[in-house]
């Protein structure tokens, strides 16, 4: 269990949430999590039961049915969710998703649609990177070509996180290929559509129970109003969420080196060699000395780093070093308590292999380690 007791940012009322949160996972998340694994996908009756809870979009404002709330307590569900060991699949639609149609979609998109996601009715997944294309928003070759009322889409996107789950795609898309990135658009496409195909659910390294795919797009009609925003401003606001889809993945992050470190002690006070506990041995003491320096640091980090995106201060350059350091702290603080674990870490039966294979992807997605360096590189 996440010890919360010096944190910052929380109040009585955080405390009651997570409570909450920790109840829901225990019963309906944690018994399943095996099965959901295999399947390759968290069942959509779940994002219905998470709905129920209230426990997608809390800050979703209270216009259109959400409580209204600030972003700690999103924080509050993906440290509890990831703590749990749940593949990042919810806390996409809470984090990444929602923001897009909230801040640019129309009066009426956002009646029709924002409601539904509260309950987990519909699914929204993001659809950027194509075979070719990845951090390069240059690079989409997907288009949306205007057809009288309509836009017609064609292309084919990869690595889509909720792909198969999704009933609805908010596609990245080129309406006026010549501009390059500055001629991309945000438009969505629901999944019921003429032309449009999911591909296989993707066999992935780690985050097993998220069902990640390939999309195709095969002219594809959908109308003009289901362009969020301005037509090829698109690039502009993806930029601008950048910053919260960046600290939420620090916060995965985090909460998942927390858990790998927490099954490392409780292993290492378990497990004996040449007749004493492994926690006696010097090397491990200074090992997971490292580990708990580091996460008190990160713990510290984040609250600063929440703190400042609810009063809205939070600057790209900011979010680009959090994602750095936290998916980089993660990475070596699951590898630490893997091999602190021995030859039983490598087994899959042990927690800590799970949070291990889930870690690596975090310092690709959202943009990689060296796109992070990259972007702070450029405000030196």
């Amino acid at each position: 269990m996440l010890d919360t007791s010096s944190r910052t940012i929380f109040s009585a009322e955080h405390d009651a949430f997570r409570d909450t949160v920790r109840r829901f996972l225990a019963a309906e998340f944690t018994p399943y999590l095996t099965q959901w694994e295999e399947d390759g996908k968290v069942p959509h009756a779940f994002w219905r039961k998470a709905g129920e809870a209230g426990l997608l979009c809390p800050n979703l404002p209270e216009r259109y049915g959400g409580m209204g709330l600030d972003f700690t307590y999103n924080a509050v569900i993906n440290e509890e969710f990831t703590y749990a060991m749940m593949s990042d699949s919810l806390t996409l639609q809470t984090d990444i998703t929602m923001p897009y149609i909230l801040h640019y979609a129309s009066e009426e998109m956002k009646e029709r649609v924002l409601p539904t996601l509260l309950t987990g009715e519909n699914i929204v997944a993001i659809a950027m990177t194509e075979p070719g294309a990845g951090s390069d928003l240059q690079g989409v070759r997907t288009t949306a070509l205007r057809d009288g009322d309509d836009y017609v889409i064609n292309g084919s996107k990869t690595y889509i996180t909720n792909g198969q789950n999704a009933t609805m795609i908010l596609t990245v898309a080129k309406t006026d290929p010549a501009l390059g990135a500055k001629g991309t658009s945000l438009i969505m496409v629901e999944t019921e559509r003429a032309g449009f195909a999911r591909g296989r659910n993707l066999d992935k390294v780690g985050q097993w129970s998220a069902d990640t795919s390939e999309l195709f797009f095969n002219d594809v009609r959908v109308p003009v109003s289901n362009c969020l925003g301005q037509e090829n401003r698109g690039f502009i606001y993806l930029v601008s969420e950048l910053p919260q889809e960046r600290l939420s993945i620090s916060i995965t992050a985090q909460a998942a080196a927390q858990r790998a470190y927490d099954e490392a002690v409780a292993f290492v006070k378990e497990r004996k060699a040449f007749g004493k506990p492994v926690f006696d041995f010097q090397n491990t003491r200074f090992t997971l000395a490292d580990m708990a320096s580091r996460l008190q640091i990160g713990w510290a980090h984040l609250d600063w780093a929440i703190a400042r995106h609810v009063k809205g201060e939070l600057t790209a350059e900011e979010a680009a070093k959090s994602k750095l350091w936290h998916t980089e702290t993660q990475w070596m603080i699951c590898d630490a308590a893997m091999q602190l674990h021995g030859g039983a870490g490598y087994m899959n039966e042990y927690n800590i292999a799970r949070i291990w294979r889930d870690a690596r992807v975090r310092r690709i997605y959202g943009g990689t380690s060296e796109i992070m360096k990259e972007l702070v590189g450029r405000g030196l």
